[in-house]
């Protein structure tokens, strides 16, 4: 479910060398586990936070994966708290199921091809409402813009042909990408690791 990454010496940062420690985790995996403790699936749209709490529930985790004498019950523990920290504090819920009938009607065109392109006022027009209108109701009942969301629908399905070992400039082209460095900024923006760092970790 989870590896442990290595600690990677960075540039030195007032005299002192910075160093990162990494935990990789099945999204498939996390989320049956975010379904098992009774709450919506969710979105991290953020790849970095600034959470002392959230710092401290992955130090704790790291602890218990990378020490072989770890009680796997604590390591249990800490594996769910990590997890609810970040779900509870850091994720964004999906659609609501009763969507108002403008953002109803934007959600199916954009769930119904996210790999084609998409103007706002197409989408108004398809919603019988304004671009703004639409946009203010969009943002307020899913939590992100449609240009937002229609990216995170493209990522996701990048990240499922990633997973199939297809290449990734393949990946970002059918997914609805206009190049491979588009796509390589939205997936960092995302999950805050490269495509190849992400297939390298899958291997």
């Amino acid at each position: 479910m989870l590896n442990p990454g290595e600690m990677h010496d960075g540039m030195p940062l007032r005299g002192r060398a910075r160093e990162w420690r990494m935990l990789y985790f099945d999204p498939a995996v996390v989320e049956r586990l975010i379904q098992a403790e009774g709450v919506t699936s969710t979105e991290i749209v953020r790849p970095a936070v600034s959470d002392p709490i959230l710092a401290k529930r992955f130090a704790d985790l790291f602890a218990s994966v990378t020490d072989e004498r770890s009680d796997p019950l604590l390591l249990e523990e800490n594996l769910v708290r990590l997890i609810m920290r970040i779900s509870r504090s850091h994720g964004v819920c999906p659609p609501p199921r009763q969507s108002s009938p403008p953002v109803k009607k934007a959600l199916a065109r954009i769930d119904s091809d996210p790999t084609s392109p998409i103007r706002l006022a197409k989408l108004a027009k398809l919603a019988g409402t304004s671009r703004f209108q639409l946009l203010r109701g969009f943002v307020r009942e899913v939590g992100a813009t449609p240009h937002a969301y229609l990216i995170q629908r493209r990522i996701h399905i990048a990240r499922r042909l990633l997973a199939d070992r297809r290449p990734i400039v393949e990946a970002a082209i059918e997914a609805g990408f206009a190049d491979q460095s588009h796509f390589t900024r939205a997936f960092v923006r995302q999950f805050g690791v490269t495509p190849g760092r992400y297939v390298a970790a899958l291997a």
